[in-house]
């Protein structure tokens, strides 16, 4: 299985459903990136993604996005087939 990061604060919503998503397709463990603290990995984020919010999931090498990029995904049926390439 393809190894999950995923930036996210220890409050957001969205990255606890994302989570919720990941791990009922399989996933075991979610590499999380605490950028409210480790305010330094923000910026990282924001460099990396071109996005400032969270959470943004990266599965491998691919950069998904957000929640609702992460359900999108998972709905056309995308998700899985992600998570077991590697």
């Amino acid at each position: 299985m393809n190894k999950v990061v995923m930036y996210s604060t220890q409050v957001c919503p969205y990255c606890q459903m994302a989570e919720r998503l990941l791990k009922s397709r399989g996933v075991e463990h979610i590499e999380k990136v605490l950028i409210d603290r480790e305010p330094g990995r923000r910026e990282e984020m924001m460099t990396r993604t071109g996005r400032r919010t969270v959470p943004q999931v990266y599965i491998g090498e691919t950069h998904v996005g957000g929640y609702d990029d992460l359900s999108a995904l998972d709905r056309k049926g995308g998700l899985t087939p992600l998570l077991e390439s590697a």
